[in-house]
């Protein structure tokens, strides 16, 4: 592979193109808005960015975005790639942040620009450890293969206490889930504190595994300090545990690395948070480029949306989410990360995601799909395994409903 980094950007300006990406290229690398003495041809050749393409996408009627340079002039988009010598910045995780998402959001320039997609050298592979479980660790500790995981949210996503959570864990292990997390809401507060959480919910998961043999993965919120997450971390292994979660934007990425490289459990890397930099289609980050960073420190599990979700995300693009956590990023080391399907699922999305996705290694993860079941937890569970058998024998899903009541009822309930 190149030592280059190499980025790719949506951007929409009233500038000329090349004048419009050389700027990008000058702010973020070697150049600043006025010329500076020390910036020597010399320099330049070792440290400035090169603008590697630019292609015009064509006219757009206004400007997307307020502040830009020229409001009402003719504006444009195009894909621009810009790439670095790694020499800027060595294989270093938020330095690369701030070189390929930094200033650029505010230059005048641009009436929108998007970061949609990054391309590393093997230097980032060699520092960074990656996912240590992904989706072969994963299934290995769940014990589930040929299918997708089915799992659950914890809800009221805060006000239990540790017990009545260890009581609706006891149900749902009872129902045959596979597994569950805590909501991003519940880490510590003090109705509900982390330690005496863990040790009455492993109570549930390790006798329930005892009786049948089978070991649910339980995903617990260990979002805080660096040390905290150490320490909470340390107890969920010790108790048995197989899962812990973070908050990717509140640990950030010095948080999410140490945490990594101090884990012996797999990291189900929670998104919360994600729409402030995302939601405009002309401002802030692709999923694409936005998970990279986040697989390389470490994500086992990263979360996707899912498809005629409860959010604003199309379905298109939750797609192309899922498919980049499964696409490798290096040769030698892939940084898989499982992609976790959640946010307003239930029976009724699993054809149209396999359907789109056409593959099975995923979380699926149903909150009221599975908790608001007319049948009951039991019956949700039922519903998401049956729905996926369907989806994947080819069967239409009200057809394979006939003679099974939990999917029927699931079908028939209110979206």
């Amino acid at each position: 592979m190149s030592e280059r980094i190499e980025a790719d950007y949506l951007i929409e300006t009233a500038y000329a193109l090349d004048a419009a990406a050389e700027a990008m290229a000058g702010e973020q690398s070697s150049g600043t808005f006025v010329p500076v003495p020390g910036e020597t041809p010399e320099l330049k050749a070792r440290a400035a960015a090169v603008v590697e393409r630019i292609e015009d996408l064509g006219p757009v009627a206004a400007a997307s975005l307020p502040g830009a340079g020229k409001p009402d002039g003719a504006h444009r988009l195009a894909q621009v790639t810009l790439s670095w010598p790694l020499a800027n910045t060595g294989p270093s995780l938020p330095n690369l942040m701030a070189t390929v998402a930094g200033n650029l959001f505010e230059l005048k320039f641009f009436s929108g620009i998007r970061l949609l997609d990054i391309r590393l050298p093997d230097a980032f592979a060699s520092t960074y450890a990656g996912p240590a479980f992904g989706v072969a660790g994963t299934r290995r500790l769940s014990g589930v293969e040929g299918r997708p995981l089915i799992g659950t949210i914890v809800k009221p996503s805060v006000g239990f206490t540790p017990d009545e959570t260890a009581d609706l864990v006891r149900t749902l292990c009872d129902a045959g889930i596979d597994f569950i997390k805590d909501d991003e809401l519940q880490a510590d507060g003090p109705s509900c504190p982390f330690a005496d959480r863990a040790q009455a919910v492993m109570h549930v998961v390790n006798d329930h595994a005892e009786r049948t043999g089978k070991k649910v993965m339980y995903a617990f919120n260990l979002t805080g300090e660096v040390e905290e997450m150490r320490e909470r971390h340390d107890l969920v292994r010790d108790l048995g545990g197989t899962c812990v979660m973070a908050s990717l934007n509140g640990v950030g990425l010095v948080g999410m690395t140490a945490l990594r490289r101090h884990a012996e459990l797999p990291i189900h890397a929670h998104r919360n948070g994600w729409g402030a930099l995302s939601r405009h289609p002309l401002l802030g980050f692709s999923y694409v480029a936005w998970s990279k960073f986040w697989r390389l420190a470490g994500a086992d599990h990263m979360h996707v949306n899912g498809i005629a979700n409860k959010f604003c995300e199309p379905d298109e693009s939750v797609i192309a989410s899922a498919r980049s956590c499964l696409t490798p990023m290096f040769e030698d080391k892939p940084c898989v990360a499982m992609p976790v399907f959640s946010s307003g699922q239930s029976a009724k999305q699993a054809p149209a995601t396999w359907a789109a996705l056409g593959s099975t290694d995923l979380i699926f993860a149903a909150g009221g799909g599975i908790m608001g079941h007319p049948q009951g937890p039991a019956a949700g569970v039922a519903s998401l395994r049956e729905a996926w058998e369907a989806a994947m024998s080819g069967a239409a899903l009200e057809d394979y409903a006939r003679s099974r009541p939990a999917l029927a009822a699931a079908i028939g309930a209110r979206a």
